[in-house]
């Protein structure tokens, strides 16, 4: 039996607008910071009369291929779509199984199972919070096809052990970077390491959108085909389906927002180090957990989670002294009802459960002032 979450036992996920003194995100400012160039792309876009694919979807598709190092990159319609359809596009369907990390966002997981297969869980490095290689051993069966490592927060998994593994058993991996824009695995762009890359264009990503979008990048020109043909409708050829496709497709004035936001990626995603390194500095040595950066792993700070076994009370004191902050994830995916039907009782993951209950995302993001980020960890330094 698995545990019964309620509203009443999950921290609340959706105050990031910012009505704190320090807010966790402020999408505003950066709204803010690009007005001007945002507003004339939406006009062009606008203007143009192309509303489903396009040249604003075209040209943000070469840019952000060649950004990530990639031959192929094609728009969805979220993240959600994007790893689904890379999944599909790989061959991954019913009977099939696919290994995700027991601690990744619900998102992972709903892939898999969208596709018609079924998530397998390994527990993660709990010092990187991503999937742990040395575990992979435990979960291959014949029915395996995949693996689908998550970079979560913004930190690369270790895609040599990984890509290892799976050619070794005969593997796919598609990997999930939603949170991972910009970040380097030994010196490469995430983007093209496997068979398939997936992103999300939510607006709090790095990378983030004015609404949903999505995309998928990689070097075979057969998947991004296919990619492309299951996205819409299974198309080849105008109104003739190949195969049972959706619509899943990227919206030509969000192509056209993200195309003005990539030139500021590496700038904003600079912005996130210097304020988890300072982080860093200033937290060391307290009763907490900081993240554990192996020196292959460029990460690009999606995140900064520090690990707390007082975390309710640490958040709810920060919250009472203006100091927003959020948990990923409070609910491990195998206690999700959702997945009651895998069958995995409280304990089947102790590293995921752990990690649930100890996680604590601090404030971070491209226009968090100075002041603001010595407030936060002043604070935490004092309460910590």
């Amino acid at each position: 039996m698995t545990r019964a979450i309620t509203s009443a036992t999950v921290p609340n996920l959706w105050s990031w607008r910012g009505l704190a003194d320090v807010a966790f995100l402020d999408l505003r400012a950066a709204y803010a910071e690009l007005q001007a160039e945002i507003g004339s792309a939406v006009g062009r876009a606008a203007a143009s009369g192309w509303y489903i694919g396009g040249s604003e979807v075209d040209a943000f598709e070469s840019r952000f291929a060649q950004y990530c190092d990639a031959d192929h990159c094609v728009g969805v319609a979220n993240g959600l779509d994007a790893l689904c359809l890379a999944l599909r596009a790989i061959g991954v369907g019913a009977g099939d199984e696919v290994i995700v990390a027991s601690n990744s966002y619900i998102a992972t997981l709903l892939a898999v199972t969208m596709a018609g297969a079924t998530p397998v869980l390994v527990e993660p490095n709990p010092s990187t919070f991503n999937l742990d290689p040395q575990r992979l051993g435990t979960a291959v069966t014949e029915r395996t096809k995949a693996i689908l490592p998550t970079h979560l927060y913004g930190q690369p998994a270790d895609l040599d052990a990984i890509l290892a593994f799976a050619r070794q058993h005969g593997l796919r991996v598609v990997e999930d970077a939603a949170q991972a824009h910009g970040a380097r695995y030994k010196g490469k762009r995430i983007g093209a390491h496997s068979d398939a890359v997936c992103w999300s264009f939510y607006p709090t990503k790095n990378l983030g959108a004015l609404g949903d979008a999505g995309a998928v990048t990689t070097n075979d020109p057969e998947i991004a085909r296919r990619i492309r043909m299951f996205g819409n409708y299974g198309w080849s050829i105008r109104y003739v389906s190949e195969v049972k496709g959706v619509n899943s497709r990227l919206d030509p004035i969000q192509a056209a927002v993200l195309a003005v936001k990539l030139k500021y990626l590496d700038e904003w995603n600079c912005r996130r180090t210097e304020i988890a390194q300072f982080y860093g500095r200033e937290l060391r040595n307290l009763r907490i957990t900081l993240p554990d950066v192996p020196e292959w792993a460029e990460p690009v700070w999606h995140l900064y989670v520090i690990q707390s076994q007082s975390r309710d009370r640490l958040r709810s004191e920060l919250a009472e002294l203006g100091i927003e902050t959020l948990v990923h994830y409070p609910v491990a995916p195998h206690l999700q009802q959702a997945y009651a039907d895998l069958g995995h009782s409280p304990g089947a993951f102790p590293i995921a459960e752990r990690l649930a209950d100890t996680v604590l995302s601090l404030p971070i993001g491209p226009h968090l002032s100075s002041e603001a980020v010595e407030k936060v960890a002043s604070t935490v330094r004092r309460l910590a």
